[in-house]
């Protein structure tokens, strides 16, 4: 069955692009009279069936030829439409005299095309048969140029070809539907086999190739196109403007796993070596069920390793490499989870929600999503914050006049009146509130027990969401959390902060030193080649929040406040006026602005306000002093636009992401080697790894700590960029006793190449000065890397050092007792009055008071004595 297009390819519809005809259109018969209905131009240049008009009321055949041979039965007048021919719609374009049937031999009469002329009915003229051939006269040969073709012949050959241009005008009109899954799973069919192959003409990696760009710069050209074709299917699911969840779903997850996945496609060992570390700090918990804060301050905050600790050896999980590989991609999938839902709660068109989703895939950069507390802990950010905004969301528009006098009052009120850009949802049961105010307290006290600043994000979005009125619950909460973030500091982080109370505050208010020390700082002195990197994430980072800033602006030009999403983007970064945090803390207040950024800069392209809730128009603003563009016009400029910011920021991603992998790829050499170590460790081993400079603050880039951790000490070692001098390694091997080892790797001279201007090739040469020193011995080695020690040290006993991970016991106060009294009667008292005020504002009003007036007397004595225990304390 034949379906002829609208006419008007503007028109935006919600699921299929043209209906389906009715069901009485069926053809009447297959006999070889049969005719095939015809194609026409219309204005559009699409081409389109339409049905005949006879300029009677008589339904017109589907050829539109009134001519019948002699043989075929006589038509009339109420005679049913023959068969292959479309119903008529009431859009469908007036049929022209100048648009001419196709004329087959035998087949139609010449005037069939229009019907009769206008007057007075008549009949055509009969056909005549045709001439009988001579008697006597030899039928030509099969095949022969004289041969004539039936007329029945050549009609049913027109059936056939007027079935298969049925099927092509349904594959065109169904294309909407069936095109993007097809591309998508082509493109990721192609990068799959692009990154897998072996090297060759437009596919394969050699990861020894690398170059200061990282990774981008020996992906092939193959890669690229697959990863265009995915972006491209994407946009022609959201050009449709219909809301196909699941294929959207899809489509992000199949982009997630180009961009996020990439290294662990190419790569025989998870990289980044810090996931390394913590990857021994799960073993350490697994095999003695105990934690070394002496250590590492990580494990003041253990939730995470223990949480994984438990999880591998219920499961019997001795190596976590394969973990290791794949929780940067697994990562990205679970924060689309929430951030998904977070997007069905603001008042944006269908293309606005799933462009901002896309956002959030591109400009994810900075690598946090590893296996990692912070990686973990900003999953349950985005949960926390979806179920204050789903369950308990709040909208209330001002329905007060505005303030007479101008001024800052006039202003705010202004503001307030604006149309609020989230959406208002049912008041769910109280059961239901309840239990997800439970689930809030335990997403909270899981990331307080795990990581050190999400805590803080989770409790700058919850107050900046109640200040601003766009969520139900009460202040109530933000002080029963406040108080659990700052009891596990005080009680389970105590060897964390003593005696270092200088290093946790000096940072406040440094807000320009911070700053440079995580932008400028990290681009000075480095490779020019891999400066770039540095310069393509400030840009992304530019850019994003530039979009941002324009999204903003177009909704409040159109009369809407988006409260939410402005809170989710400024509220980290109040995070700069506290500390360096090792000058990550850049890294971090990104992170955490990222949902609102996305969601405002996806108000830069698609701006307007949904027309229904389940119809793909959209409004229109008024325009009073400039013309506007067709607003369809607009809409196709804006989703062309919006392509082409993904398809940069994509190819930006593999740069920003990826630019540090010529020395953040972890080799099974390097593996290999700390192995050796490992093994000769008993009962105890130091390993020195290259430095610069002694005393700063340098991850080691070496897969470090894997095993062992409470037998193996890790002390730098400086190197110059001279690579032959290398007296002050052998002095501290001598100065640090037997079992003492240095471990020259390739990630290492990487390292030290791009971001400290050592020479090019340096790596090399170091090695070979090592094996040139007549002190030391190479232990082993392999490609990637190399161990070394003294051939001799020096006689005489030599009292191991102890390895100064033990802590002396936790120190108290007398005040300590009532503090904890304090804490257990606050928290108490705080849930239930939320609890209470769940119920609404007038229950329970006496019992409330009482509750709040309990709780905030029992806060204080639980604060006073948290400060009490840091004056006394960490000024010991």
């Amino acid at each position: 069955m034949t379906t002829g297009k609208t006419g008007d390819p503007d028109v935006e519809e919600t699921e299929a692009t043209h209906p389906e005809p009715p069901e009485d259109t069926e053809p009447d018969n297959e006999d070889d009279t049969a005719v095939f209905p015809k194609i026409v131009v219309i204005d559009d240049g699409a081409d389109e069936v339409a049905p005949e008009h006879t300029g009677d009321d008589t339904p017109a055949d589907s050829s539109g030829a009134q001519a019948q041979h002699d043989d075929a039965p006589e038509r009339h007048d109420d005679a049913p439409a023959h068969d292959g021919a479309p119903a008529q719609y009431d859009d469908a374009p007036e049929r022209h005299d100048s648009y001419a049937p196709e004329r087959h031999e035998g087949s139609f009469a010449p005037e069939a095309a229009h019907g009769p002329a206008p007057g007075p009915a008549r009949r055509p003229a009969p056909v005549p048969p045709p001439a009988p051939a001579p008697a006597l006269s030899p039928a030509p040969a099969r095949g022969a140029g004289s041969a004539v073709p039936s007329p029945g012949s050549a009609v049913r050959r027109g059936e056939r070809l007027g079935r298969v241009r049925d099927r092509l005008d349904a594959l065109l009109v169904t294309a909407p539907r069936w095109a993007p899954p097809v591309l998508t799973i082509e493109g990721l069919i192609i990068y799959v086999l692009a990154l897998r192959m072996s090297p060759g003409p437009l596919r394969g990696v050699e990861l020894d190739k690398i170059d200061g760009l990282g990774l981008i710069s020996v992906l092939p050209a193959a890669a690229f196109g697959a990863i265009l074709l995915l972006i491209l299917a994407f946009f022609v699911t959201v050009a449709q403007n219909t809301d196909r969840k699941g294929l959207l779903l899809f489509q992000l997850a199949t982009i997630t796993f180009a961009l996020h996945g990439a290294a662990a496609l190419v790569e025989d060992e998870p990289r980044f070596h810090t996931a390394w570390v913590h990857a021994g700090f799960v073993e350490y918990i697994a095999r003695t069920g105990d934690t070394l804060p002496g250590l590492d301050a990580r494990f003041s905050w253990p939730g995470f390793f223990v949480l994984f600790a438990f999880v591998t050896r219920a499961a019997g999980i001795t190596d976590l490499s394969a973990i290791l590989q794949w929780t940067p991609l697994l990562s990205n999938l679970l924060y689309l989870l929430p951030f998904v839902l977070l997007l069905r709660l603001v008042v944006a068109t269908t293309r606005a929600r799933w462009f901002a989703a896309l956002l959030f895939i591109l400009v994810q950069w900075i690598g946090q999503d590893y296996f990692s507390p912070q990686g973990f802990t900003f999953a349950l950010y985005l949960a926390f914050v979806a179920i204050v905004l789903r369950w308990f969301g709040k909208v209330d528009p001002r329905t007060k006049p505005l303030p007479a006098k101008r001024g800052v009052r006039r202003l705010v009120a202004k503001l307030d009146s604006l149309t609020p850009g989230e959406l208002s949802i049912a008041v769910p049961s109280l059961s239901d509130r309840v239990i997800m105010l439970t689930l809030l307290i335990i997403l909270f006290a899981a990331s307080t027990a795990a990581h050190q600043i999400t805590p803080f994000m989770m409790l700058g979005a919850l107050t900046g969401l109640i200040l601003l009125r766009r969520t139900s619950l009460s202040m109530a909460l933000p002080f029963f959390l406040g108080l659990t973030v700052l009891a596990w500091i005080s009680y389970q982080a105590t060897s964390y902060w003593t005696g270092n109370i200088d290093h946790i505050f000096g940072g406040i208010g440094r807000i320009f030193a911070t700053f440079q020390e995580n932008t400028g700082d990290r681009i000075s002195g480095t490779d020019p080649q891999h400066a770039q990197v540095l310069r393509v994430r400030l840009g992304i980072c530019g850019v994003i929040l530039s979009l941002a800033a324009v999204g903003l602006v177009r909704r409040l030009r159109r009369g809407v406040g988006d409260r939410a999403a402005l809170v989710l983007l400024c509220i980290p970064v109040l995070a700069l006026a506290l500390q360096s945090y090792g000058g990550e803390i850049g890294l971090r207040i990104y992170m955490f602005a990222l949902p609102g950024a996305c969601i405002l800069a996806a108000y830069a392209f698609f701006p307007n306000l949904p027309a229904g809730a389940d119809t793909g128009e959209e409004t229109v603003p008024d325009r009073r002093r400039n013309v506007r563009f067709d607003p369809r016009l607009t809409r196709r400029i804006s989703l062309v636009l919006a392509a082409v910011c993904a398809l940069a920021l994509s190819m930006a991603f593999l740069v920003a992401r990826y630019g540090n992998e010529k020395f953040e790829r972890v080799t099974p050499g390097e593996v290999a080697a700390m192995h050796y170590v490992y093994d000769h460790d008993k009962p105890r081993a130091q390993l020195l790894y290259l430095v610069p400079t002694l005393g700063e603050e340098i991850t080691p880039t070496i897969p470090w700590r894997e095993r062992d951790i409470e037998n193996v000490e890790y002390r730098e070692v400086q190197v110059l960029p001279n690579p032959k001098v290398i007296a002050q390694v052998t002095r501290s091997i001598r100065n640090l006793g037997p079992q003492t080892y240095v471990i020259a790797s390739q990630a290492q001279a990487h390292f030290l190449e791009l971001n400290h201007g050592f020479p090019k090739g340096w790596g090399d040469r170091f090695r070979a000065a090592l094996d040139a020193s007549p002190q030391l011995k190479r232990v082993y080695s392999n490609e990637s890397a190399a161990v070394y020690t003294l051939k001799t040290f020096p006689k005489g006993p030599r009292a191991m050092q102890p390895p100064g991970y033990e802590l002396p016991p936790d120190a108290t106060t007398a005040w300590t007792p009532f503090g904890l009294v304090g804490l257990a009667v606050s928290w108490i008292a705080l849930f239930v009055y939320e609890v209470l005020r769940l119920r609404g504002t007038g229950h329970a009003r006496r019992g409330r008071r009482r509750m709040l007036v309990t709780g905030g007397i029992a806060f204080v004595i639980a604060v006073g004595v948290i400060i009490e225990r840091f004056l006394v304390i960490g000024f010991l």
